[in-house]
């Protein structure tokens, strides 16, 4: 599936957005495939996102620099939709970098493309519909258990919804993204067990 078609790009953003095949023909023409390699920078601390991307393989994070450290707010995995979206939407930078985290195929769709598909018809509107449904359920979702959840319970959230995250990421990755030191995972897990 590393070539876009209307099909694989229904498939994604049917769990968000239920739309006619039709709308996805439109934007599956506006879609190009990008290759980055383990490690590789895909956008970088203050500069400004130009696509909305959907990730077809590998992985990938966002970071924040706090007190000169990398702090992971965002993982990403295949068959998920990525952007700095606040830096696409204003079109200005922002302190969010995005890193592949493994060898990485996305399909991009550029800002100017997506607001060319947005004004020349009303099957564009759906669309950024369905790219803003699929980024709030997510950002939301993720504020929720991060204000709700304590670490245990996010752990065992991150666990049951996506066990390879701990294969495929590293601990040092994954205890930033839970708010956490090594030192209380390893805790965290020592009760479980």
């Amino acid at each position: 599936m590393e070539q876009p078609t209307p099909e694989g790009i229904k498939k994604i953003f049917d769990q968000f957005y239920k739309a006619d095949i039709n709308i996805w023909n439109a934007f599956s023409k506006c879609v190009r495939v990008r290759r980055f390699e383990k490690n590789e920078i895909i956008k970088d601390y203050f500069k400004t996102e130009k696509y909305i991307n959907i990730l077809i393989s590998g992985s990938v994070a966002h970071f924040v620099l706090a007190d000169e450290k990398d702090i992971c707010i965002n993982l990403y995995y295949e068959n998920q939709i990525f952007s700095d979206y606040l830096s696409f939407l204003t079109q200005s930078s922002t302190v969010i970098k995005t890193i592949a985290l493994e060898d990485t195929i996305i399909w991009s769709v550029s800002h100017k493309d997506l607001n060319e598909l947005y004004l020349s018809s009303s099957t564009g509107i759906f669309i950024g519909k369905a790219i803003s449904d699929a980024m709030f359920i997510r950002k939301q979702s993720e504020q929720i258990n991060l204000l709700a959840l304590s670490p245990t319970e996010r752990y065992l959230k991150l666990v049951k919804e996506r066990p390879e995250i701990f294969q495929r990421t590293s601990l040092k990755i994954v205890c930033s993204y839970l708010g956490i030191t090594a030192e209380s995972l390893s805790r965290i897990r020592k009760k479980i067990s």
